[in-house]
């Protein structure tokens, strides 16, 4: 099999470099062809290199604060020379709030001082479509979970005073708890009432009380993307997608791998919504 041949560069006039040799190394062990441009090269030095490597990827590292400009001059100077499908990644010393703003000029994605190696030869890997296995972005939060003591009692809130229309009401005897759904636009607020003392809703209520008890996220293929996420490190309440409500497959990402929040991935069946 072909190996994916990355472009590593430092546009501009940053004089750094140990990180990204410690990327370019990262991607070595991936099994990737690297080729790493040196320091100081300009966007049309970068660009022609990538075409004259016949790389990939471009992944382009900086630290100067120049990314704003730099960046998106690496992938103006590509579409200038016909290789504009090339797709171009960047990292480094980046303000969370310019991400949108490279996103929004072709950067394929940003990668940030707490991201891994790891999840970097991930990305890369599923860009160029390794054995067909790609994992998409999620579509929309599912629905918020809220545990309540008793279902009757909270729902006239969300009835009356919020005016959500109740769509039904059933119990999901695997994970021991009553749910109750009310849309609201495209997503879903479900009320979470523990059947019995064993089920994890009662444990939550216990020791929290009432309150938003997790957020769900629509994926596709489930199993995939938890395949892709347990080699990054990130660990799972349940070790595969078990039965949810309203006929999806479900998994629980364990709070300590998303920074306290409970979240879960939830696959509708096809056919339901």
């Amino acid at each position: 099999m072909k190996k994916i041949r990355v472009l590593i560069a430092k546009p501009g006039l940053d004089g750094h470099d140990r990180g990204a040799l410690v990327i370019a190394q990262a991607l070595r062990d991936h099994g990737m062809e690297v080729i790493y441009t040196g320091l100081r090269q300009s966007p049309q030095q970068i660009a022609q290199a990538a075409i004259q490597e016949d790389v990939d990827v471009i992944g382009l590292s900086s630290l100067s604060g120049a990314h704003r400009t730099l960046f998106p001059k690496v992938v103006q100077e590509l579409e200038q020379r016909n290789a504009g499908d090339i797709p171009v990644i960047g990292g480094g010393v980046i303000p969370s709030e310019d991400i949108p703003y490279l996103l929004e000029q072709g950067i394929k994605k940003i990668f940030t001082s707490g991201s891994t190696t790891d999840a970097l030869a991930s990305f890369i890997k599923e860009l160029m479509q390794v054995n067909g296995h790609v994992v998409s972005k999620p579509k929309k939060i599912a629905h918020i979970g809220i545990a309540v003591q008793n279902i009757e009692q909270a729902l006239s809130f969300y009835t009356d005073m919020l005016h959500l229309d109740l769509e039904h009401v059933e119990h999901v005897e695997s994970e021991g708890v009553k749910v109750a759904f009310l849309r609201i636009g495209e997503t879903r607020i479900e009320l979470l009432e523990p059947l019995h003392e064993d089920s994890s809703i009662k444990r939550f209520l216990e020791k929290q009380g009432e309150g938003i008890h997790h957020i769900a996220i629509d994926v596709d293929n489930i199993e995939a993307r938890m395949t892709q996420m347990k080699t990054n490190g990130v660990k799972f309440s349940n070790d595969a997608p078990t039965q949810g409500a309203h006929d999806t497959k479900v998994a629980f990402i364990h709070p300590k791998s998303a920074h306290g929040v409970l979240i879960e991935l939830c696959e509708q069946m096809k056919g339901s919504e």
